[in-house]
């Protein structure tokens, strides 16, 4: 993160828009001496969701990559998207549920794909899953996924010919205390809109019957190229003949 530039570009944002720091530091719900501090080339040493909230509050977005061993850190989370669909593929697939993956709409100038849609014929349920490696934003989650959900009956009837008659919202996570814990922290928005939990969606996956909504923690094998930790293997000790056998 070059953080003299990040000060630079808030700087512009912030004037462009007509706005003191005072100004920008209420409307982002941070202090003044933050916005301050973030202009005058510190951002490493503030808080990055304070310095998120001072981009937002001009419009803006801030992108925090992080690089490992020469490749941006971003491909191991989408290996483990790539690990999420495939095991909630297997799941339906062995419930009798046709599968397409990523499926791309283009509706009303709002555009995006659907990580895996599902339908189930002799129920006619239609599944809509978003699948994440991990939890951002809350709203940068449920908006777009909502947005999903309005536009896919549309698309699944233009695109496959469905009619659906139930339908099921699935935010499908993989099952790890740290995404867990992720959950927890905003669990009275996240669950209010997606009340439903993994059980209950394995169970209506097995049988669907009406509208659910919820999220679905599924658990997944370990990515190919993450090492594993040697302390946690097991030394098993060959035992030695028994007293009194022979050998």
């Amino acid at each position: 993160m070059d953080a003299h530039r990040l000060g630079r570009l808030h700087r512009l944002l912030r004037q462009r828009a007509g706005m003191t720091q005072t100004e920008l530091a209420a409307r982002a719900g941070v202090a003044r001496w933050i916005v301050v501090r973030l202009e005058a080339g510190g951002a490493e040493e503030l808080r990055i969701g304070d310095v998120a909230r001072c981009f937002a509050a001009l419009g803006g977005r801030l992108d925090v990559r992080a690089w490992y061993g020469g490749a941006a850190a971003d491909r191991l989370l989408d290996e483990v998207h790539a690990l999420v669909v495939g095991a909630l593929q297997g799941v339906l697939v062995r419930h009798a549920w046709q599968v397409h993956p990523e499926v791309t709409y283009s509706e009303f100038g709002e555009r995006g794909s659907i990580d895996l849609l599902g339908w189930h014929p002799p129920t006619r349920a239609l599944m809509i899953s978003e699948v994440k490696s991990e939890i951002g934003s809350v709203e940068g989650t449920l908006r777009p996924f909502d947005a999903k959900c309005r536009l896919t009956v549309k698309v699944a009837r233009e695109r496959f010919g469905w009619q659906p008659a139930i339908i099921g919202r699935m935010l499908v996570l993989p099952d790890e205390r740290t995404v867990r814990r992720s959950v927890e922290r905003h669990a009275a928005v996240l669950y209010g809109a997606l009340p439903a939990r993994s059980r209950a969606l394995r169970s209506w996956v097995s049988q669907p019957a009406g509208n659910i909504a919820g999220i679905w923690f599924l658990t997944i094998g370990q990515p190919a190229n993450v090492t594993r930790n040697p302390s946690a293997v097991r030394r098993v000790r060959r035992r030695g003949p028994r007293s009194g056998s022979t050998p």
